[in-house]
């Protein structure tokens, strides 16, 4: 967790939940599992279970802390809709981001039937994003899930893009990420999967961030697709609150 991220979409990380378990192809290389799973054992450490599931209510309250606006990605290091998390701290979660107007959170899930479940009894303000993780064709059927939820900005990951979107709907949806696997063993994506995907946001006005080609290391491919970097978003920033 932490006030700045590398990650080029969000400006802070808010992890009050830690840990998760794969559900779909795009798990299989978990950036956060990787690094979870080196501190396992080393006492003290907030990894010592490695990328076992761990909650974190001292952490509830840090971004009512930071008063600068940022955009904060929700639960990095997890999945918000884990179906191991009880509701009633789900909800805590979701009463925090609704008092914290001047952020924007970017809940992304792979979970999406839960979230379709729980979404009704939750809080959705307008600084509350959510989206849901498609890595190919096979899990489309998330964006179907995604649009029964009544947030002001449904995003869509499409990270890592394990192969064609050809399939998709973007009907509903406010925003597509898209971006290639990086680590030890990474799946090299094909650049028409990309130039197919940034076409269909074009056409169907939706804005479209390309986040990195990926490889060895997260940053070694940059990000240029066709001569030019793609960093659109849904909204501008809130402005700053008083003081």
């Amino acid at each position: 967790m932490s006030d700045k991220s590398t990650i080029e979409w969000t400006d802070a990380t808010w992890n009050p939940v830690t840990g998760c378990d794969k559900v779909s192809p795009g798990c299989a290389h978990c950036y956060a599992e990787t690094f979870a799973e080196r501190f396992r054992g080393v006492p003290g450490h907030p990894y010592e279970q490695g990328f076992d599931l761990r909650f974190w209510p001292g952490r509830l309250e840090v971004p009512l802390g930071w008063r600068e606006p940022r955009r904060i990605f929700v639960n990095s290091m997890s999945d918000m809709f884990h179906e191991a998390i009880p509701e009633s701290y789900i909800a805590r979660v979701f009463a925090v981001m609704e008092e914290a107007s001047w952020h924007q959170f970017q809940v992304l899930t792979k979970r999406h039937e839960r979230l379709a479940e729980l979404a009704p009894r939750l809080p959705w303000p307008d600084n509350v994003w959510i989206g849901v993780s498609i890595e190919n064709n096979r899990w489309t059927l998330r964006a179907d899930y995604l649009r029964q939820v009544r947030a002001a900005v449904r995003f869509i990951s499409a990270e890592p893009l394990l192969g064609p979107l050809t399939d998709l709907d973007l009907d509903g949806i406010d925003w597509v990420i898209a971006g290639g696997e990086s680590g030890p063993g990474h799946r090299r994506p094909k650049v028409e999967w990309f130039q197919k995907l940034r076409d269909h946001c074009v056409e169907a006005r939706v804005p479209f961030f390309f986040k990195q080609w990926g490889g060895r290391y997260p940053k070694v491919g940059g990000r240029e697709l066709d001569g030019r970097t793609w960093d659109e978003y849904p909204r501008p920033m809130p402005q700053a609150v008083a003081v």
